[in-house]
């Protein structure tokens, strides 16, 4: 940390999250409002300087030739995360890091990673991680009138509700690494305000060509699904096997493969009505 606090700050400040404290810092003062535009919705700022990780953005630009360019850096605490010439990925780089930090250490939450929508009062939560396909099963969903939730992490509290996280999606075509930023709105959809309790677990992944059969899993087996893919498994086993049991009690739990996500829609929706 020696090192990377000699590099010159000019300005930062702290922020709470799901209780979890972070620190901000740049050389650029210019840089914060966009940092800003990057941290979890919930987030307020507090006077606290103690935190439990600082992030450092070092703005580069011009060098002091003309065909020069300095680099762009992020450093979590004494770590460096991302170099680049465009800030542009290096805040993605550090929206990533930050909600990935806050979602392991929350205080009174379990992240899981998953895509979620509200339908009719009932939450579908579709557990996975990149490139299994859910936000692009998530904007299917949106598109068919159901509420969007979270794209990236469900959000459960002590009695096995989920929470909104909201965040644009961040859609994919088929074998592209890219990702595009789409709102809420642009898939004619809306944003959920309240806590649901959870109607229908879908652990699912997009294979080409395949039909949708899938099998019922028992409460215990969703559980050990939902364990898979839950970011403070390891930190806090109690009290995510507390909290997803009481998911899975409730909930349905279907497991299978899947082909085009619109194709899938249809028979979702009824499931959770049944």
């Amino acid at each position: 940390m020696k090192k990377v606090d000699r590099l010159g700050w000019a300005v930062g400040f702290s922020l709470k999250s799901y209780g979890v404290r972070i620190g901000i810092r740049s050389n650029d003062p210019a840089v914060l409002h966009r940092v800003c535009q990057h941290l979890p919705h919930d987030w307020e700022k507090t006077p606290s300087p103690i935190v439990e990780r600082v992030y450092s953005i070092l703005v580069g630009g011009a060098g002091p030739r003309a065909n020069v360019r300095r680099f762009n850096l992020l450093y979590g605490d004494h770590l460096q995360l991302a170099r680049s010439v465009e800030l542009d990925d290096v805040l993605d780089r550090f929206e990533s890091d930050l909600r990935l930090f806050v979602a392991e250490l929350a205080r009174h939450r379990v992240f899981v990673h998953a895509g979620v929508v509200g339908w009719k009062g009932k939450a579908i939560v579709i557990p996975g991680r990149s490139y299994s396909g859910k936000s692009t099963l998530v904007a299917a969903l949106v598109r068919a009138g159901a509420t969007y939730y979270s794209d990236e992490y469900a959000v459960f509290d002590s009695r096995g509700r989920v929470h909104p996280f909201a965040k644009p999606l961040e859609l994919r075509e088929e074998g592209e690494y890219a990702q595009t930023k789409v709102s809420v709105g642009e898939l004619g959809g809306h944003c959920g305000t309240k806590p649901l309790p959870v109607g229908l677990v879908l652990m699912t992944q997009f294979k080409r060509g395949s039909r949708w059969r899938p099998r019922k899993l028992t409460a215990g087996k969703g559980v050990l699904e939902l364990l898979f893919n839950t970011v403070s498994a390891r930190r806090n086993p109690e009290r995510a096997m507390a909290t997803l049991h009481r998911v899975a009690a409730k909930a349905a739990v279907l497991k299978g493969v899947r082909g085009n996500a619109t194709e899938l829609v249809t028979a979702i929706l009824e499931r959770v009505e049944e």
